[in-house]
C-alpha cells in the first residue's frame, strides 16, 4: 500500500477517524430531540483535536525519519485538520440550526480560513526547515487546532439558550476563530504549562457535557 504507516502517523489517522465518527453523530442529530447525539460528536472533535496536540511532539521521537518521511508528515496533517478542525465544526454549526443564508456564508469562510491558513502554513515551514532546524517558536494567527476548544466551550452555553439565539451565537464564536486564523499576529507557541492548561480545560469541558 502507498503512503508511510510508522507509529508517528498513527495519532493523525486516529484524529481523522475519530472526526469522520462525530461526523456522523452531528449529521443524525434532531434539534429537537436528545443532545446525547451532538455532544458525543463535540467530544469527537476535541478528541481529534488533543490527538493533534500530541502528533508533532510523537513524530519526532523518530530521529531516522527520512524527508520524504517528514514532509509526508507535515501534508498528512494538515489535511487532516482541514477535515477535522475546519470542515467538522461547520457541520457541527449547520446540524445544529445554522441554516440561515448569512450563517452558511460564515460556516463557509470558516472552513475557507482554515484551508487557507494551513496551506500558508505549509509553504512557509517547507522555506523555514531549509534554513533552520527545531521547531516554531510562534504561530501565525490562531492555530486551526484552537476550534475544537471554542466549539465545547460554544456547547456550554447550549441549555442556558433558546435553539435560535445558540445558533446565532455559534455563529458568530466560528466566524470570530475564522477571522483569527488568518489574522497576521504572531503568537508565542505555548510551552508545557500552556498545553497541560490546555488539555485539562478541554478534558473537563469535555467530561462536564457529557454529564449535564
Amino acid at each position: 500500500m502507498i503512503g508511510f504507516y510508522n507509529y508517528t502517523v498513527w495519532l493523525t489517522y486516529i484524529s481523522m477517524i475519530s472526526s469522520v465518527v462525530g461526523i456522523s453523530f452531528s449529521m443524525n442529530y434532531d434539534v429537537s430531540g436528545d443532545n446525547k447525539m451532538i455532544i458525543i460528536s463535540v467530544d469527537s472533535n476535541l478528541f481529534s483535536g488533543l490527538c493533534d496536540m500530541f502528533d508533532g511532539m510523537v513524530a519526532r521521537t523518530k530521529k531516522d525519519r527520512t524527508d520524504e518521511e517528514k514532509s509526508y508528515g507535515i501534508q498528512l496533517d494538515s489535511l487532516c485538520d482541514v477535515v477535522c478542525f475546519g470542515v467538522f465544526p461547520a457541520i457541527i454549526g449547520y446540524c445544529i440550526g445554522a441554516t440561515a443564508w448569512w450563517q452558511i456564508a460564515i460556516l463557509a469562510f470558516f472552513a475557507l480560513a482554515g484551508l487557507i491558513r494551513l496551506a500558508y502554513f505549509n509553504v512557509t515551514e517547507e522555506s523555514r526547515q531549509k534554513v533552520e532546524t527545531g521547531k516554531r517558536k510562534y504561530y501565525e494567527g490562531v492555530p486551526i487546532s484552537v476550534s475544537p476548544l471554542v466549539v465545547a466551550l460554544a456547547f456550554c452555553f447550549k441549555n442556558s439558550l433558546s435553539a435560535e439565539c445558540f445558533t446565532v451565537l455559534y455563529t458568530l464564536l466560528i466566524l470570530v476563530n475564522g477571522v483569527a486564523f488568518i489574522a497576521p499576529v504572531k503568537i508565542k507557541k505555548p510551552g508545557k504549562a500552556g498545553i497541560i492548561t490546555l488539555i485539562t480545560i478541554g478534558v473537563v469541558v469535555g467530561v462536564l457535557m457529557l454529564v449535564l
